[in-house]
């Protein structure tokens, strides 16, 4: 994953909101077609406060900072709202993912390819329409 993000965040000719699709995509087709391994990273991994867990944590927070460099570049650049850190929306962003991964492993939300789709443009319009500056004279529902 993280060499997944590091190659999408090299990729100068597409903008944020478009590299955090292509992060998402990434996590949410793993899950989907390798549910068990995904488990493993959710369940025990992120979830877990004990030394299972606790060993990967460096791994963890090295994503948070590889997406947050995929915001703060935004941030500099204007498209992002520059009162949003960086580090808070990858947090938020990542934590969104998660609680969707969550859900599938507990069947909680249906687990069809239509879903899986849906769920990858949903998380990213949920973070950055929230980070986005508008453009002057349009509102988001008119976009």
């Amino acid at each position: 994953m993280l060499d997944a993000i590091v190659q999408i965040d090299e990729r100068q000719d597409i903008p944020a909101r478009d590299k955090l699709y292509l992060v998402g995509s990434f996590i949410i087709d793993s899950y989907r077609h390798e549910p068990e391994l995904m488990k493993v990273i959710i369940v025990e991994v992120t979830r877990a406060a004990n030394t299972f867990g606790r060993l990967h944590l460096d791994k963890i927070t090295e994503a948070y900072g590889l997406i947050a460099d995929i915001v703060e570049k935004a941030r500099q650049d204007g498209s992002f709202k520059a009162d949003i850190s960086a580090e808070f929306a990858a947090m938020c962003f990542y934590g969104a993912i998660e609680q969707l991964l969550s859900a599938w492993i507990f069947d909680i939300r249906p687990q069809t390819d239509e879903e899986f789709e849906r769920a990858k443009s949903l998380v990213v319009e949920a973070i950055c329409g929230g980070l986005e500056i508008p453009e002057p004279g349009l509102s988001r529902l008119s976009a």
